[in-house]
């Protein structure tokens, strides 16, 4: 059957995919040949929900390429798919799909019923992304697909597997080390989801804010002379004061702050160091004294150079906080609203206000009375505190911030400044500050001082807002209750194999993020607070009082026998852990702990009745009845897919593709992940096992559009890869992503390479269907390489075995845009354009046949090459141009030795290509009509050159446009053309008027030199280089490099017309 006159990407995509499946095509070791090394790579598992974005169809082409190159060498090749349970986003997922259908909410559904609903929701989306990698073309052992929740309880059917187990047995075994502990940490707490979140979920947005100053008052009355100095230290003014002022964004935050600071070397509050002042919100009678204290933190040119501490709410005050052992007193629920449980806020502030006398006299600040003991509350004890006013608790964060705004202005406890007529929202937006000399008496709402009216001073000004990258709502630092993986227990071994090349790191420049990164480690929050994910396998108990005694009779003596004499109570901040894989376990190891505590003989016939709670009970309970009670928590995301190579292998099971694949030979994900995840892996792998996970880790950044900018759906530059292959087809796409693929470059995705890419994908079909025409495919079956006679033959076998070198070297070097630029200049410049002009008067002449059998050999030689990057097109032609043995995925790949290539045959045709392509850039360049013919004037030649010239003397006066040709000097008004051993003139009189030339390129070159100057002088500016936005700079670089390399071609053409009148 004749082939089609075109590629229908379309129809033959989906079939062709079909074909590879059905053979099982991917299958782990399928084409494996005996002694051949095993080559793995794990897919960067997406989530289970998500769609391919073009990141993903980035990132698998460059696997996918590697895959098939490797499979097709014969080695024992796994490409491992799976995907993530991805808990937030999946969850997100699954109540966006509820409130749709006007299902119950998770609360009111319950646990259970929730994550059936959730697994539900993943059965329905896992085919999605799997399709979608499929239609790119991605070869994966799509029967060993994993998931990082298979196996966990309440799985349904088809959803078996032991990751679930791999991971809470992980889990356990750190913890037993010493190697996951609970604690509390501020974390990024997203409100909507009421979990912590990780820094990469997080998205830090300027939005408009304002920052309101206020006064603290000192305690008693107190005052001091606040003097300020000019750089010179003149005193520019002095005044009594008796208050501190602090200025902040969140007024709400005030109601837990733990301190004042001031910055040691400040000397205006260094007379109120170690004083106390009051917090100016709350009732009168009940307001809480915080100590001023000194840190390195406040800046003491910045505001007033004091800094309310509020550590429970705060990064850099938690850090103070820290510093100083500063109480950190939540005042936020998990919804962000005021808190609403706990003592009335009477009894809590009394408390706090002990804990700060306690402070200063603990530091020698202060004395203590006779009635003062000290006085200290531990961190669980200090959390449940709540100190907010008993009529703003329950309150949403921002009503609360107003009515705290509210009634210190209203108190007069608002820094006031004096406003100004044109003043368009008085109350809201700072006037100048205060005149010189002005005192604190002065500073009274709505009275005039020196005739104008004083108005809060409260700053309009940007401020960097944290927002949750999926709910949208602004995310709270907040101090919890979290997992943590003590990593600086385990860090070192994953240094020291990036150092000792155990794993390496491509680009290099990643070595330095991967080493800044484990250097500065802090612990790792593992824990979130959802439903769908890995539980925590921790169980808590109560906490026992009291003991076993001997059982006395009527006269006093021991009867030998026991009765209990105490009772377990349940107190949030003295629970018992039970850390176990199952409920089971955690329920012996109870026994055994309750037994030695109560005094029983563990061989006694006392039975605890142990059951598993769904919750923690409120009272005390008999000892014999004790209910324990599961962490709610679930482990972090990243947590699970830190186990990614080995769990998707089998462990812990020591299954025959853990022996064979792992470690794994390389990673291929992008470099902003490369702490959050790869860093992981590394001392998760070798904390669990003690090896690496893989042994290089190739690193690429984010795709970008074609002028550099980052993708974005209110840029509206966002490309679906999705609609490029049904536009584009997906060879297309797969080939302008590995020619983009460039060691540390910039990924600029354009549309219009991508179309162009389709077009190599035709120039190839169309070569083969010359070839048809022209019976090479008759009778045509795959065989080694031909030995011609013919030099253009000889010349092109030559150039595939040099292709192949190049190809190999660029992909063993992950230089997949030096193999894609190596396989394009091949079989579009030299097979499809040379070779295919060089064979045409071949076969009408003595060496037909040879000619046949080695554009036949070439055309297969293309197609396998050029396999692994376009798959689908060279799949289709490898089936429809000859007798195969198998299909093209697991035909082996070449091994072509240096002694094909013919260094006489190189040498005449490369004299040949060069001297058309030279003759056809100088008639380019001046402007020559196409469709005019030139003459050819030899001014030197070598006799090589004379009779390379001869025997091809008909191809190139075809090509290059060429009629007379003779030997002799050059006539006036010719351009140069030089070849290997030869010179050339081509005389341009009655072609073109080499004036008007002149004068048209030099108005060009003007033209550009203006347009070079303008973008040197703003990439030379270094405060444009500074603060422009990334993609300004890149866009603005591209465009010189553009000019600049066009301006180069227009003074070559100038060059060339220099000499001709």
């Amino acid at each position: 059957m004749p082939m089609e006159k075109t590629f229908n990407a379309a129809e033959a995509e989906a079939r062709i995919s079909k074909t590879w499946l059905d053979a099982k095509a991917f299958k782990a070791g399928a084409n494996a040949k005996p002694g051949r090394p095993a080559f793995s790579v794990m897919i960067p598992p997406p989530n289970v929900t998500g769609s391919l974005h073009m990141g993903h169809a980035f990132n698998n082409t460059l696997q996918d390429i590697l895959t098939r190159w490797h499979r097709m060498q014969g080695d024992d090749t796994l490409w491992q798919p799976g995907t993530d349970h991805a808990g937030i986003a999946t969850q997100m997922v699954t109540e966006r799909e509820m409130a749709l259908h006007q299902e119950p909410d998770r609360r009111t559904m319950g646990r259970e019923a929730f994550l059936a609903r959730v697994w539900q929701q993943k059965q329905k989306s896992r085919g999605n992304i799997r399709g979608q990698l499929e239609r790119l073309g991605a070869s994966c052992d799509w029967d060993r697909e994993a998931f990082t929740m298979s196996g966990a309880p309440g799985a349904p059917a088809g959803e078996d597997g032991n990751f679930h187990d791999a991971v809470i047995k992980v889990f356990v075994d750190l913890y037993h080390k010493g190697l996951i502990y609970r604690g509390k940490r501020l974390v990024n707490w997203d409100p909507h989801f009421e979990t912590a979140i990780s820094d990469l979920e997080v998205e830090n947005t300027e939005v408009p804010g304002h920052m309101w100053h206020f006064k603290y008052p000192l305690a008693g009355g107190e005052t001091y002379e606040y003097v300020e100095k000019d750089a010179e230290g003149r005193v520019t003014l002095r005044e009594v004061r008796d208050y501190i002022a602090i200025a902040t964004t969140r007024p709400e935050t005030m109601l837990g702050d733990g301190a004042v600071a001031v910055h040691p070397s400040d000397e205006r509050y260094a007379p109120i160091i170690g004083k106390l002042c009051e917090i100016p919100v709350g009732p009168a009678e009940h307001r809480r004294l915080i100590p001023i204290i000194t840190d390195e933190y406040p800046d003491p040119t910045f505001g007033s150079g004091a800094v309310k501490i509020t550590g429970a709410h705060d990064f850099n005050d938690h850090a103070v906080a820290r510093r100083g052992d500063i109480p950190c007193y939540r005042l936020l629920d998990t919804r962000a609203r005021m808190r609403a449980d706990g003592m009335p806020y009477a009894e809590a502030a009394e408390i706090a206000g002990r804990l700060s006398r306690a402070w200063l006299t603990a530091r020698g600040y202060a004395t203590p009375g006779i009635a003062e003991q000290p006085f200290s509350l531990s961190e669980a004890e200090i959390d449940a505190l709540n100190l907010v006013p008993d009529d703003l608790r329950g309150l949403d964060r921002y009503e609360a911030r107003k009515r705290v705004v509210e009634a210190i202005t209203a108190e007069g406890l608002a820094v006031m400044v004096a406003a100004t007529p044109s003043r368009p929202r008085p109350g809201l937006d700072p006037g100048p500050l205060p005149a010189t000399g002005a005192t604190a008496d002065d500073e009274v709402p709505g009275q005039a001082r020196d005739g104008a009216e004083m108005i809060p001073f409260v700053e309009s000004k940007p401020i960097m807002q944290p927002f949750g990258d999926r709910s949208k709502v602004v995310i709270e630092p907040m101090l919890t209750d979290q997992w943590f993986v003590d990593t600086a227990r385990i860090v070192e071994p994953a240094l020291e194999a990036v150092r000792t090349g155990r794993t390496k790191i491509i680009p290099p420049s990643g070595e330095k993020t991967y080493y800044h990164w484990l250097e500065n480690i802090e612990p790792w929050c593992i824990s979130r607070q959802l439903w769908w994910g890995h539980q925590i396998p921790v169980w808590y108990g109560p906490c026992p009082k009291g003991a076993m005694r001997n059982s006395l009779g009527p006269d006093g003596k021991p009867t030998g026998g026991k009765w209990g004499d105490f009772s377990v109570h349940w107190d949030g901040g003295n629970l018992v852990a039970f850390c176990a894989p199952t409920f089971e376990e955690a329920a012996e190891q109870a026994r055994w702990y309750y037994a030695e505590r109560f005094g029983i003989d563990q061989d006694a016939d006392i039975v605890f009745d142990l059951t598993e709670a769904s919750e923690p009970p409120v009272s005390a309970t008999h000892w014999s009845r004790i209910s324990l009670w599961r962490d709610p928590d679930v482990l972090d995301t990243w947590f699970s897919s830190g186990l990614w190579p080995i769990g998707t292998l089998g462990w812990p099971e020591p299954t025959p593709e853990l022996a064979r694949y792992f470690p794994t030979s390389v990673l291929v994900t992008g470099q902003d992940i490369l702490f959050f995840w790869v860093a992981r892996m590394m001392m998760m792998q070798l904390a669990v096992v003690g090896d690496v996970p893989f042994r290089t880790v190739y690193l690429h950044g984010l795709v970008r559009d074609a002028k550099g900018k980052k993708m974005s759906k209110s840029l509206g530059n966002v490309i679906d890869p999705l609609e490029i292959i049904d536009e584009y087809g997906a060879d297309a796409l797969r080939f302008a992503n590995a020619a983009m693929a460039s060691l540390g470059g910039v990924l600029k995705l354009d549309t219009q390479r991508i179309a162009g890419y389709r077009n190599f994908g035709t120039k190839l079909w169309n070569a083969c269907r010359f070839a048809e025409m022209n019976g090479v495919w008759e009778g045509h079956a795959t065989g080694p390489a031909p030995t011609p006679k013919a030099t253009a033959n000889k010349w092109i076998i030559g150039e595939t075995a040099k292709t192949l070198a190049e190809v190999n070297q660029a992909l063993e070097d992950y230089r997949f845009d030096q193999a894609a630029d190596a396989l394009y200049k091949f079989v579009w410049g030299r097979v499809c354009d040379w070779y295919v002009e060089f064979a045409k008067p071949l076969f009408d002449g003595p060496d037909a046949a040879e000619t046949r059998a080695t554009m036949a050999w070439v055309l297969d030689q293309s197609m396998i090459l050029l396999h692994p990057f376009m798959p689908f097109i060279t799949e289709e032609l490898w089936g429809t141009t000859g007798k195969r043995e198998k299909l093209l995925v697991h035909t082996d790949w070449p091994v072509l030795p240096a002694s094909l290539i013919d260094a006489g045959a190189e040498a005449e045709m490369s004299f040949v290509t060069t001297l058309i392509d030279d003759i056809r850039s100088a008639r380019a360049q001046v402007h020559v009509p196409v469709g005019l013919k030139a003459d050819l004037v030899a001014t030197s030649l070598t006799d090589a050159a004379r009779q390379a010239f001869a025997r091809n003397e008909t191809l190139i006066k075809r090509l290059a446009r060429i009629d007379q040709v003779s030997e002799g000097p050059a006539p006036k008004g010719s351009i140069a053309v030089a070849a290997e051993g030869a010179a050339y003139a081509i005389p341009l009189q009655g072609l073109i008027d080499i004036a008007e030339e002149k004068a048209r390129l030099q108005k060009a070159l003007e033209k550009l030199g203006k347009e070079i100057g303008g973008l040197k002088g703003r990439l030379d500016n270094p405060n444009f280089v500074k603060s422009a936005p990334e993609d300004v700079v890149i866009e603005a670089t591209s465009n010189l490099e553009a000019r600049e390399d066009e301006a180069a071609k227009i003074r070559t053409a100038l060059a060339r017309l220099a000499d001709l009148g």
